[in-house]
């Protein structure tokens, strides 16, 4: 296949990226767009494949291992539950930055294969951007690795900090950077496989200090971060598509973060340079068993919501470990049965990754139009008869407006308190997963719903 050819499709495999991009930034496209991205991977995968010219040995393992990988991933797709969703994302990232690692460090040890010279006189445009791309592929693969082993409960979700540990991360990026240079001069593979070590621990050192308030933003974050390695990687082996696909997901990671941040009152650098979290003193809220609750059954909450004449339904990460959408969609046709007017409030980090509640309400075939994001619903909630809040906790946590040393301190939230009735199922009091007390469980117009999020709304469409 010639080169002229092989550029025509790696292009329109880019264009079809972009109409992805499009289709997926709105729940009525999202389909088309998944669709339109899946075809132009496969084009590009496939162009590749084709491009190699002859059945050698090499040419039959990549099938083997295209087989092999492709097995796995629609094996994984199909098996891996809602509730896992986020530390799956992360677990791909960080293959996305081995990847990148991998490719570069068989550049620079055999460049001659990728025409960019010879060991110890590789082209310097060539050496900085493997280098840029091994590194930032170093710092996604361990960044992705320590995000899965939070979001999966494997390592504590709350901020791992200790004295220095901002000088210690500024010294080592001065050092990648010096290494960089150095290697550009010197060409030496010690220098290189120094840089990929370093790059790793810089990886773990930028997540373990973020608190699980702000881990969507880092799954978020790193997401760009894998474009652009993979943006760096195909500028060395001048690779159209890989230039396109790593640009547009290095962009658009990196604006959804910023947009996040901007959403939840945070520094967009404070947060990835792991600024943010929970000090022990302000994880130490007072003792709610000196506080009095007030908690309910399906009964008193059937009651409630039947005598309303508007519900909004406040869904959170509980709602998609119980895997209550089905149960939750079934509860409001018949609330609208009764002549009840019901809403989805959702906020822009409900759940531990962008659009997870979104993803889990479209698929109970919730209506869109009934999705509200919180700047759009917010003032509704004072003229709300109840507020059904079903697994939320930190997203409409009162704390955020009123004390300055709390880890969500500034983070806009839903403002279920201003309801008449707030619903909130919960199994227990225990903290959300930024690690502090919900100030809105002990409040006069709270109703505790101690269940399992799933039985709970199953009970309540009984009653009513």
């Amino acid at each position: 296949m010639s080169a002229n050819i092989l550029a025509v499709f790696y292009l329109v495999s880019g264009v079809l990226f972009i109409l992805a991009l499009r289709g997926l930034s709105s729940p009525e496209t999202s389909r088309q767009g998944n669709f339109f991205g899946i075809i132009g991977m496969a084009i590009a995968i496939g162009v590749t494949v084709i491009s190699i010219g002859n059945f050698s040995t090499g040419f039959i393992f990549l099938l083997i291992f295209l087989v092999i990988g492709g097995s796995i991933g629609a094996f994984i797709a199909f098996k891996i539950p809602m509730t896992a969703m986020p530390e799956l994302v992360a677990g791909f990232h960080s293959l996305v930055g081995l990847a990148a690692v991998f490719v570069a460090i068989s550049a620079f040890l055999n460049p001659e294969v990728f025409n960019l010279g010879f060991p110890g006189k590789i082209k310097i445009a060539s050496l900085i951007e493997m280098s840029l791309g091994a590194a930032i592929g170093a710092i996604t693969f361990t960044g992705s690795i320590i995000a899965f082993l939070k979001l999966r409960g494997l390592m504590s979700g709350s901020p791992i900090t200790f004295i220095g540990q901002h000088f210690l991360n500024l010294a080592l990026g001065i050092l990648l950077v010096g290494l960089i240079i150095y290697l550009c001069n010197a060409q030496k593979e010690y220098l290189f496989w120094a840089l990929i070590a370093i790059s790793f621990l810089v990886g773990v050192l930028l997540i373990i200090p973020i608190g699980g308030a702000d881990m969507p933003v880092v799954i978020s974050m790193l997401n760009s971060y894998s474009g652009w390695a993979a943006a760096g990687i195909g500028f060395t082996l001048e690779n159209t598509a890989l230039i396109i696909t790593g640009a547009l997901v290095g962009s658009s990671g990196a604006i959804l973060s910023y947009i996040m941040c901007k959403g939840m009152n945070r520094s967009f650098f404070n947060v990835i340079l792991g600024g943010w979290g929970a000090s022990e003193e302000s994880s130490k809220s007072s003792s709610k068993e000196q506080k009095p609750v007030k908690s309910g059954n399906a009964d008193d909450a059937a009651f409630l919501m039947k005598n309303a004449s508007s519900v909004i339904i406040v869904p959170g990460y509980g709602m998609a470990v119980a895997q209550a959408q089905h149960a939750l969609r079934e509860m409001v046709d018949s609330l609208k049965k009764n002549g009840v007017k019901v809403s989805y409030a959702i906020h822009p980090v409900a759940g531990r990754m962008p659009g997870h509640m979104n993803v889990l309400l479209a698929e109970a075939n919730v209506p869109y139009d009934e999705v509200f994001e919180l700047e759009d619903i917010n003032n509704d909630f004072a003229n709300c008869d109840v507020a059904y809040v079903i697994g939320a906790n930190d997203v409409t946590n009162p704390v955020a407006k009123t004390d300055p040393q709390s880890p969500i301190y500034g983070m806009p939230i839903l403002d279920v308190e201003k309801s008449k009735s707030v619903l909130f199922v919960k199994r227990s009091l225990s903290p959300g997963y930024a690690g502090i007390d919900n100030d809105l469980f002990y409040r006069e117009n709270t109703l505790m719903l101690f269940a399992d999020a799933k039985k709970m709304t199953e009970d309540i469409t009984k009653n009513l």
